[in-house]
């Protein structure tokens, strides 16, 4: 499915702009949106799937108008849609569950249904646990059972939204997996602000800051973004002097080697070595310029 946005805007009571003028196209596969907690990301993820009506601009997926009602629903019926925090019941079973959501969601005929639930159970590793209570279920088990609930209408848009937030490495290993499992025949939109989740999942991506759309690009883009401001400097311990951002340290017993993204001065270039940058580095760079132009508008 393509998604195409326009000069979008979302302003909440009391002037709280949310949005501001963006403009995105998404084609098929897994896209991702990257960007701080409050960047609008979220906002943006609820307009998507119907939760939020825009205050301006227009979106359209497929064919389908969001400002219009009936094109909202004809996409609600192709959208499967994992939010920041879903609520669950933690009485119920995992099968209990997503029987009651597929309910929810038109699917009345009792054997199909049933046959549906458990795919999904066994799609998302969790059909060992069909008849375990939400209520025991570890974050990442919450995870894949939301991402099941999402995929009961076999969506051909899929939206998550944070879903790696909180859960331990092995989990987040395993939920990547699964999303760029499900990317194959379906649009799959990942909204982060974990580098690593895009790095591993995504070729095509968007950054966002205050409302704003930043960066559209690939990840090889991205990575080149910050080429040649990328830099190792080692000293015997104190930081490296300048507008410089650290993104990581290395203790080498006698000296501290430092991973530093931005303009390096003459005096430091002398101990410093460039090197290639990471998507992480490309993140901090383009992060890092958008402020920097921020804060020369306002000045």
């Amino acid at each position: 499915m393509r998604i195409h946005i326009h000069e979008l805007t979302k302003t909440f009571p009391g002037g709280i702009q949310a949005l501001r003028g963006i403009n995105l196209d998404i084609e098929s596969g897994m896209f991702g949106l990257l960007g701080p907690n409050g960047a609008g990301k979220t906002t943006l993820m609820r307009i998507l799937a119907g939760v939020f009506l825009p205050s301006g601009g227009t979106v359209r997926i497929d064919t389908w108008d969001l400002a219009v009602d009936r094109d909202r629903t004809a996409v609600k019926c192709v959208l499967g849609y994992l939010p920041q925090e879903l609520g669950l019941y933690p009485d119920l079973r995992a099968r209990e569950f997503l029987d009651y959501i597929a309910v929810l969601k038109g699917m009345d005929h009792t054997p199909s249904r049933r046959r549906r639930v458990a795919e999904l159970l066994d799609t998302v590793g969790l059909a060992g646990d069909a008849q375990r209570k939400l209520g025991t279920f570890s974050g990442g088990m919450k995870q894949r059972i939301g991402i099941a609930q999402a995929l009961l209408n076999d969506p051909r848009l899929l939206i998550v939204d944070e879903p790696t937030a909180g859960l331990d490495p092995e989990e987040r290993i395993r939920f990547r997996n699964l999303l760029s499992d499900l990317a194959g025949d379906r649009t799959v939109l990942l909204s982060t602000h974990i580098v690593e989740d895009i790095a591993q999942t995504c070729r095509n991506l968007a950054i966002m800051s205050t409302g704003a759309v930043v960066f559209r690009g690939t990840a090889a883009d991205l990575i080149d973004a910050a080429r040649d401001h990328v830099w190792l400097i080692s000293t015997p311990g104190p930081k490296p002097e300048g507008n410089l951002t650290v993104v990581s340290t290395l203790n080498l017993g006698s000296s501290v080697q430092y991973r530093v993204v931005g303009e390096v001065s003459p005096q430091v270039q002398g101990q410093g070595v460039p090197t290639e940058p990471s998507l992480e580095d490309g993140y901090v760079w383009v992060m890092r310029s958008y402020r920097d132009a921020v804060s020369s508008a306002v000045a």
